[in-house]
Parts: structure tokens; sequence; C-alpha cells
């Protein structure tokens, strides 16, 4: 089989890894102000102000964009993009949303074009963005690796922003600072990422290069994943999980994702929902039916988990969610909305190539079931 793999950027990992950011601004030529796009938790909590008063030490002026909450929405994108005028390079701090805004932000602050003119890959990216590090604080989208970057556009559907372009020039992996994500979202967040590798692994664009890095991200989240959650200062276990989501990131970003990401990101078209629980969700209720197929990816990846075969992934998957502790449930803002909405968003246009890369033919009545399984879970608890 023929296959390529993408460029991977420089990846440094350890516990206190972050101390070394200035050391590592000062090694790209001109950098002489750089623009730190990070959470408002960890803005707050101080973390922005000290890697800022760090960078002052080494000569480096620093801009703070922490205004936003949730997934990104273009709003943030064009304040953060304001904000980053005259910036050298970009720093994202935080999970997936502050990546994302960063990475997009050192491109159309390098273009000075909107970001909607790159949605949907609709344009090139620019060949000489800003330069980027990324500093993930949280276990799951593998944002730090990828080149694809989400955001909700004008009328809050997601749309996406792809390209090389927009990628790390450095990642650094600092397990400390994934300590002090609460119980829910650590479980929530090494679903994402351990469905990531999974269908990355299983899918139709799958391929021997991609699964080397999925197969391994399996072994490490679902070997770390429980204790991480149960004992949230377990340095080896945060960093078993934060190796395994950078690993499953560049899993998808070979290889894409499937069925579960369509499902969670026709849930996001509805209303506001994490995008870990979200996909926990659509996986446990299309795992039964995917199995089926039986092909030799499936397999491979059930035993990458510790198990035989793929027909024993939908229970061991499920007794796996009860001992992190996920609730099956939506939050109260899907009240108002039925199972043909989530259908209807399933089958929206920048939805289908999670559809397509499925490795079983995803039909409209299978759409229409998922989507009835979907929004039969209670909401609001």
């Amino acid at each position: 089989m023929f296959f390529s793999l993408s460029a991977i950027p420089d990846i440094r990992f350890g516990e206190g890894a972050l101390s070394g950011l200035p050391a590592a601004i000062k090694s790209f030529d001109g950098v002489g102000a750089v623009l730190l796009v990070v959470d408002a938790f960890l803005a707050q909590s101080g973390l922005a102000a000290e890697i800022s008063g760090e960078l002052a030490e080494a000569g480096v002026k620093t801009q703070v964009f922490s205004a936003f909450a949730g997934e990104p929405k273009l709003a943030h994108l064009h304040a953060a993009i304001k904000l980053g005028q005259g910036a050298d390079m970009v720093i994202g701090v935080g999970g997936g949303s502050a990546l994302d805004i960063a990475k997009i932000v050192a491109c159309c602050a390098a273009s000075g074009e909107d970001p909607m003119f790159y949605a949907l890959a609709a344009n090139p990216l620019p060949k000489n963005p800003l330069k980027k590090i990324m500093v993930p604080t949280t276990a799951g989208t593998g944002s730090e690796t990828s080149a694809t970057n989400i955001f909700a556009g004008p009328e809050g559907k997601k749309l996406w922003i792809w390209g090389s372009e927009s990628k790390a020039d450095l990642v650094i992996l600092d397990p400390t600072l994934t300590t002090t994500l609460p119980a829910n979202l650590t479980a929530w967040c090494g679903l994402d990422a351990f469905i990531h590798a999974f269908e990355a692994a299983t899918n139709r664009n799958t391929h021997r290069g991609a699964q080397l890095y999925a197969h391994q991200a399996l072994r490490l989240i679902i070997g770390a994943l429980e204790t991480a959650v149960k004992e949230p200062g377990n340095i080896e276990a945060r960093g078993d999980v934060l190796l395994g989501s950078c690993l499953a990131g560049i899993a998808i970003d070979n290889c894409g994702t499937a069925i579960a990401h369509n499902i969670s990101h026709a849930l996001a078209g509805l209303a506001p929902v994490h995008h870990g629980l979200a996909t926990a969700l659509g996986f446990e209720v299309t795992l039964p039916w995917l199995v089926e197929a039986d092909t030799g990816e499936l397999n491979a990846a059930a035993r990458a988990c510790g198990l035989k075969s793929a027909a024993a992934l939908p229970a061991f998957v499920s007794d796996w969610m009860d001992r992190c502790g996920i609730v099956r449930a939506l939050p109260a803002a899907f009240m108002p909305f039925a199972a043909t909405d989530l259908a209807r968003e399933m089958r929206a246009p920048e939805n289908q190539p999670m559809r397509r890369s499925t490795v079983r033919d995803v039909t409209d009545a299978d759409i229409d079931r998922f989507a009835a399984a979907v929004m039969a879970l209670p909401k609001g608890i």
C-alpha cells in the first residue's frame, strides 16, 4: 500500500517542559513580540502573567488574548487577530480552542485575510504564517500537531480551516499543566483522544504509517485514563494520556475521523456541548454497528486495546466509560431539539467527509437510527 505521512512538528515532552519556553522562543530568529492565546481560567490562575514575565526577562514583548469561552467563534478570531498585529509569533496555551485560535491567528495576521476567506479550504493558506508554539493543557484534541482548525462561523455552524501552514513549529507537552483539569473534563478529553486514534486507525483512509501512532495512542490512553481521572496528581498517568492525545492528533492529521465525529459536530451545530462528551456519546451509540464490519483494521485496533477481537469492543468501551465516570446525558440546551434535527445536521455538507470516511457505508436509515438513539439520552442531568 502506498501512503505518505504529513510533517510532524518538533515535540518536547516532560515534566516541567514549559520552563524551556523562553529559550525555545529565542531559538527562532527575529522574535521580539508574541501573542499569547491562553484559556481564561489559566490567565486568571496567573499562568499568563508568569509566562509574560519570563518572556519579558528574555527581551520578548507579550500581548495576552484570553477573551473566549467554549469553542472558537468568528468574533473571538477577529479580536485575537486585531491584538496580534505586530507579533512575530503566536503561542497557544490551553485546550483545543486556544490552540485553534492561535493557529488561525498566525495565518490571518500574516496575510491580512479574514478567517472566512480560508473556511472549508476555500482558499490556500499563506505560505509565510507567523511562527507558532503550541502548549496543550488538556489531553484530548491533539490540535497541537494537527493541520485542521475548528471554529463557529457567523451562523454558528462548525467550520474548519485546513492546511500544513497552520501547523505548529514547536509543541511543548508538560503533563504538570494537566493536573488541575477536573475529573469530568479529564474523562471527556481522554475519550476524545481515544476516539481520534480509533477512528484514524480503522476508517477508509487509514494506513500503516498512521496506525503506528494510533495504536500506541490507544495503548497509552487505555492504560492511563482511569488513573488520571481518579488520581489527578498522578504525573505518570497524566503524561501517558497527554502523549497519547498528541499521537492520536498525528493519526487524525493523516487519516481523519469517522461517524462518531460526524455526530459530535452535528450536535454542536444544534447547541453548546463539550466536544469530548459529544464524541463519546456518538461513539458508544455507533460502535456495535461499526464492529459488524469485522475488518482487519478494527481487529488490530481491538488488539491494541488488549482485546482478542473487535466484537469485544462495545462492552469493553461501555464498561471503561462507566469506570471513568462518564454520564450519558446531553446538556439542557438540547431539550427543544428532536432526532430529526440531529439527523439534519448529520447530513449537512460540512459533516459529509466524516460520514464518507467511515469504514461502513452510512445510509440515511443509519443516520436516522443513530440520531434517535443519541437524542433519546437524558438531558440536563
